[in-house]
């Protein structure tokens, strides 16, 4: 029998409401933070760290930690489509956040952006489909952390092959190999904690 209207306990209050709104609450100051930086001290100094680091988390759990995590619990059709669907997202944030592609931006600037914009969404098509062709929506975590460190490299080195096909590229040099596929990688091991946790508490969908 389901739950009736009348029942509601602290924990729905919790995580339904206050959790939410919390994240929310997180990503709205972090992105006003870094509005405000750019406003008053541009990319310069510490401001273009930590402008930076805000920019690779973001990147990072959009098009990295949700489809890897949807392709582990589960299935790669999942993991496949949200990071088609989260990287084109990304890639549009990016176009309007940066205004790759406004009135002022020269043609040859616009254009210089595509392999960039299509590498995010096909690395996260390829990291969230290759996770859950591998891992096949096993409970095992050894199994998961393989399947997610796999897809998360492949990702990241296709990624910084895109990179470089475009030429408004800054992503050059060993350093910034090491940040894109890195960063993944970390990723790579991390999600699959998550999804062992989303197992224990049956989030895990049908075997496909």
């Amino acid at each position: 029998m389901g739950l009736s209207w009348k029942d509601w306990n602290r924990g729905d209050i919790l995580y339904g409401v206050v959790a939410p709104l919390v994240v929310v609450l997180v990503i709205v100051g972090l992105s006003l933070v870094g509005s405000f930086l750019l406003r008053s001290g541009g990319m310069s100094g510490s401001a273009g760290i930590f402008i930076g680091i805000i920019s690779e988390i973001e990147e990072m759990v959009v098009i990295v930690a949700v489809p890897l995590l949807l392709g582990l619990v589960w299935n790669r059709w999942a993991g496949g489509a949200s990071g088609f669907l989260l990287g084109s997202i990304y890639a549009m944030w990016f176009q309007v956040k940066y205004g790759a592609f406004s009135a002022a931006a020269s043609p040859r600037t616009a254009m210089g952006f595509g392999p960039t914009l299509l590498g995010w969404v096909l690395s996260a098509m390829l990291i969230g489909y290759m996770a859950g062709a591998l891992n096949k929506s096993s409970e095992n975590f050894r199994r998961m952390v393989i399947a997610g460190v796999v897809s998360t490299t492949v990702g990241g080195v296709f990624l910084f092959g895109m990179f470089q096909l475009s030429p408004s590229n800054v992503m050059i040099g060993t350093d910034a190999f090491l940040l894109t596929v890195l960063t993944r990688i970390a990723a790579g091991f991390i999600i699959p904690i998550i999804a062992k946790v989303f197992m224990w508490y049956g989030v895990g969908m049908h075997k496909i």
